[in-house]
Order: C-alpha cells, then structure tokens, then sequence
C-alpha cells in the first residue's frame, strides 16, 4: 500500500508540475460576441477561455442587460459553461456609440457605487464572470456627440476601485483600451487602474478607421515609417507607463475594412482616401478575389496583409491566417496575457481565425 501510495503521489505531482509548466506558455483567449444566439453552437467556443457579452448599458445608474432577447443571449452564453467547465462568461459595457452616460454617471461617487452594486447582482443573477468595461473613451473624444471631460481619467480610476472592492477577486475585471497614442496619453492613469484589472484589453485594431483621411494597415502588428500606430507601439508604451505584460491582451480583428483612395501609389497604402466599407472575415475571401480585380499583398514590416484593386482604387485591410499566428506567438513570446478579437460572429463556422489561434497556442504549450 505503502508502494502505491507513493507512486499515486509521484503521478499526481507530475501532473501538476506539467501543468504549471504548461501554463507558462499558456494566454488567454477572448472573443467578444455580438450576434444570433443560436450560432453560438456553430462556433468552437471551446478553444475560447473567455466569451464576452457585448453588450450592456447604462439604465440611469445601474448596469443593463436591455430587454428579454438580450438575457436569453447572456443566459445561452452562460449555458456553454456546462460543456467548457474552464469557459468564463464576461458582461461588457458599452461599444462604440454604447458608453454615452458613461462621463455623467461615473463623475459621482453615488453614480460609481450603484453602478458596482448593480454590475454584482446582474452577475450573481446570470452566473457570470466578471465585467469588462468598454468606455470609448474617457476623457477624449469618442463617439460623436458623446461627452467626456478630462477628469474622466481619474473618474475612471475611481470606479475600477469600487469595483474591485464591490466583487473582490470573485469577479474579474477588465477594460477595452484603444490602441492609439492620443488614447495611451490621455485617457488612464496606467499605473493605478493595472493594479485594479485582471485584463486590458488592447483594441489594436481600427487604428485607420472611418474617421481616417489616409490609407494603411487597420490592424498592423508593427509600426511602419509611415504608420506608427500598432498593437507593438502600444504594447511598448504601456509596459513603459508601469503596466505588467501579463495583464496585457493585444486585439484581432475578425473583418476588413474596405477604403476608397485617390491614387494608386504604393499598392493603395498611405494615400489620401475614405472609408467605404467592411466585411467579415467569413466573407472576405468571396471579395478580394482576383476575378474581382484585387491583388493580395503581405507588408514584411508590419506583419500585415493587404489587397489591392488597382483599378477601382479599393484598399482591403484586415487579418489572415497568418498575420493572426504571428499575433499569437508574439504575445506568447513577450508573455502577455493573452489575444483577443472582435468578433466571434465574424468568423468562420470551421477553419477560421479562432481555429488558428487555439492551433499555435497548443503548438506553444507543447514545447
């Protein structure tokens, strides 16, 4: 017995001496979900470790899930814990055009406290997770016409401490966080609001968006001379302003954007133009096609593709299968916390970018 025991013992602390080396090379994988629900179950949520619920809003005060379809999605969402025990289910607030309270309500003291009381009980109601807070953005401006004061900066600190103290380590917490310089300089108080967060996740995509007057890369991994917003510039500066890599999650972009130029110099990059508009990553492929006139292109420097109909002067920038690889080994090998991507509607049923993702992971656990 004795004999057994022991052997029983040495198993089990391999195990969890493989684990723990495992999860060393191990990240995060978080998608945002805005979509039918019942296409959830066509998708591998399995190869996720967090879906996001996008999204709530602001009822006055308190956090919302707005109407009886919206509680069907978060409770089909929570339903899929059942088959991915490890699967965490996070309510979002906010989205672009979503967050037009936000400045207001997160200004008082009253308005923060009911805000945390109200995000627990919708958690503790739906046996969610934790809560991502996705403000675009404090104290800069965002969505058209929405407000924002600079005192959203410290505001935003604030409500990340009464939140902490609301949920304790129960409960996790994240934010979305834009990508761009003016975003990193302007809008959080880095070294206060990463100790509060489990997660910051970096919307380092849309960074030539529809308020952009030039081409380039939406989503580029590295800066270029001509570019230098990228998930890189932003990974760099927040390490820089005291932010552990681990906390750190760099985003994807499952959709292109489609931009109208002036010119045709330099296969549609860095030229005067206008946004026109976007398609999913599921159906991309049916419209850069060459019969369509589009030539593809991969940028070296920035570790991005691109495609090219010279003619119509259309520029499609977006993410591929191998530009989400490169992501995904980069934050593996500057250990960050983790990928994430908007969205998971976006995607292919089978074969897609979730699919690569979950690929070189377990191709980097593996060594």
């Amino acid at each position: 017995m004795r004999k057994n025991s022991f052997l029983s013992l040495l198993v089990i602390l391999f195990t969890i001496s493989s684990s723990v080396a495992q999860s060393k090379n191990d990240i995060s994988v978080l998608g945002y979900f805005a979509g039918r629900t019942t296409a959830l179950d066509s998708f591998p949520v399995g190869k996720l470790t967090h879906l996001i619920y996008s999204f709530c809003h602001l009822k006055e005060n308190r956090l919302s899930v707005d109407n009886a379809y919206d509680s069907a999605q978060v409770q089909k969402m929570v339903s899929l814990k059942e088959k991915y025990p490890g699967l965490k289910i996070i309510l979002s607030l906010g989205g672009w055009g979503g967050c037009k309270d936000c400045s207001p309500v997160f200004a008082s003291r009253e308005g923060r406290k009911e805000f945390a009381r109200s995000a627990k009980e919708l958690m503790e109601y739906f046996h969610t997770d934790g809560i991502d807070l996705d403000w675009e953005y404090p104290a800069i401006s965002g969505f058209p016409g929405h407000i924002f004061n600079p005192d959203d900066k410290k505001n935003f600190t604030s409500l990340l401490k009464v939140l902490r103290k609301e949920l304790g380590k129960a409960y996790e917490i994240s934010f979305a966080a834009g990508g761009f310089d003016q975003y990193i300089d302007s809008s959080i108080e880095w070294s206060k609001a990463s100790r509060l967060v489990d997660k910051i996740n970096i919307m380092s995509y849309d960074l030539v968006n529809g308020f952009s007057t030039i081409s380039g890369h939406h989503t580029p991994l590295y800066s270029t001379r001509e570019q230098k917003q990228s998930a890189d510039n932003a990974v760099d500066r927040l390490i820089a302003a005291g932010v552990p890599p681990g906390k750190l999650v760099i985003g994807a972009a499952f959709y292109s954007r489609f931009f109208l130029l002036e010119e045709t110099n330099n296969n549609g990059l860095y030229d005067p133009a206008r946004f026109d508009h976007g398609v999913s990553y599921s159906r991309l492929y049916d419209s850069i096609t060459e019969a369509n006139g589009f030539v593809k292109y991969w940028d070296i420097v920035a570790e991005a593709p691109y495609a090219f109909n010279m003619d119509r002067k259309i520029l499609a920038t977006y993410d591929d299968s191998v530009s989400i690889s490169v992501k995904t080994r980069y934050a593996i090998n500057r250990k960050l916390g983790g990928i994430m991507f908007w969205q998971l509607m976006d995607d292919k049923f089978s074969n897609g970018l979730l699919d690569v993702i979950d690929k070189v992971r377990r191709e980097k656990q593996d060594h």
